[in-house]
């Protein structure tokens, strides 16, 4: 067992965090859309589908790769990292793997080129982890499938052009699917753009008799579970972004902490304050340990959603926590807007209720403990 980056590896860090302050660096926490410039700037640089198959216009490169890159650019630009998950680690990956000939053909090639963007359309009004309890349908009309509903919650959605539409084609869980829904299809709209406390822009959709072609179906009946088993690649990628800024903050107040003086010493002298440095690092190393088990794993051809869950809930957690230490180091330097510290505490904080919440995960790794499905609903059998 290696707990070695090799030097490829590091190589590949150390190229791209040049490309990253160079193309990002100085536009860096001033954003407040999406960063279609740093999109372009990843497919120029082959860093869009960097695990899908060479065959379908990737990079073919390990996850490994892809979490050791998503954080050296989260690291120097959060908002461009945006566009690397978007590109590599969210809903691209369900077009890549469970689209038509239609869809990789007219579709997939313009999400690698940075010309297109595809969010997830998950969340509703009444239905958000309990994702059976969505009511958005679609039913096959002739050479169209139609949908009729709306999602809320979709990050980029007022930026977006595609979206991967979850929806049931009839009344059962196993009749839930996906489609993806060109944002220029007839019967489409969305609503107003809005901020997540982070900056992040969503939307809500919208789908009234909203007419897609037949080939735009990802799966329909009996194919959830199929769909949902991509979902720890994505939760890696997540626990990575989280991870690498709480390692940006961490590592900006021990710096902070050696030339800072307060009571006539520098306030690493303090032991109250070694004692939480040594905290955060213990956090950060066991937080690092654990995604990378889960992406070497999968990179064996296992992705474990145990694993994965393990991974994002102390990737967030520790985030957070690490976050909002260093915050407080920084004193009222930290809440300043003046310092990136403070857009860091909020952008980690969202990140423990996007792409599956703590509580959530907590579920999954019970589920996995106890060797059962533990169902959560009012009236369930005990």
């Amino acid at each position: 067992m290696d707990f070695t980056l090799s030097p490829e590896q590091t190589a590949l860090v150390d190229s791209v965090t040049k490309l990253a302050e160079r193309e990002f660096g100085p536009k860096a926490y001033t954003r407040t859309e999406f960063a279609w410039d740093s999109l372009k700037v990843l497919a120029e640089n082959e860093l869009t589908g960097l695990t899908l198959p060479v065959e379908l216009g990737g990079q073919g490169a390990s996850l490994l790769d892809a979490v050791l890159v998503m954080m050296a650019i989260t690291k120097v630009c959060p908002h461009s990292a945006d566009a690397f998950q978007a590109a590599n680690f969210g809903a691209i990956r369900q077009v890549a793997k469970f689209g038509s000939d239609r869809v990789k053909e007219e579709v997939l090639p313009r999400l690698l080129a940075g010309e297109a963007l595809v969010t997830a359309g998950m969340s509703e009004p009444d239905a958000g982890s309990a994702l059976t309890d969505l009511r958005t349908s679609a039913r096959y009309d002739g050479d169209d499938v139609v949908l009729n509903g709306q999602k809320i919650w979709n990050s980029h959605g007022p930026d977006a052009t595609h979206s991967v539409v979850w929806c049931r084609f009839g009344p059962t869980s196993r009749d839930i699917g996906a489609v993806l829904v060109p944002f220029d299809s007839p019967g489409f709209s969305r609503g107003k753009r809005e901020l997540h406390m982070s900056g992040e822009s969503h939307c809500q959709l919208y789908f009234e008799e909203c007419r897609v072609p037949r080939e735009y179906v990802l799966a329909d009946q009996g194919a959830l579970g199929k769909m949902l088993s991509i979902f720890g690649v994505e939760r890696m990628g997540n626990a990575s972004r989280a991870l690498a800024l709480a390692e940006f903050a961490y590592e900006g107040a021990v710096e902070h902490a050696k030339v800072r003086k307060a009571f006539g010493k520098d306030l690493c002298e303090f032991q109250g304050l070694q004692w939480k440095f040594a905290d955060m690092r213990v956090q950060l190393d066991a937080a690092r340990m654990l995604l990378f088990r889960a992406v070497a794993n999968a990179d064996a051809g296992a992705p474990d959603s145990t694993e994965a869950a393990i991974a994002k809930l102390y990737s967030n957690q520790t985030a957070f926590t690490v976050a909002n230490e260093a915050l407080q180091v920084f004193g009222a330097s930290g809440y300043s807007q003046e310092f990136p510290y403070e857009y860091i505490v909020r952008r980690t904080r969202g990140w423990m209720i996007a792409g599956g919440s703590v509580e959530i995960l907590k579920n999954t790794i019970a589920g996995s403990i106890f060797g059962r499905r533990f169902d959560q609903r009012a009236g369930a059998s005990k």
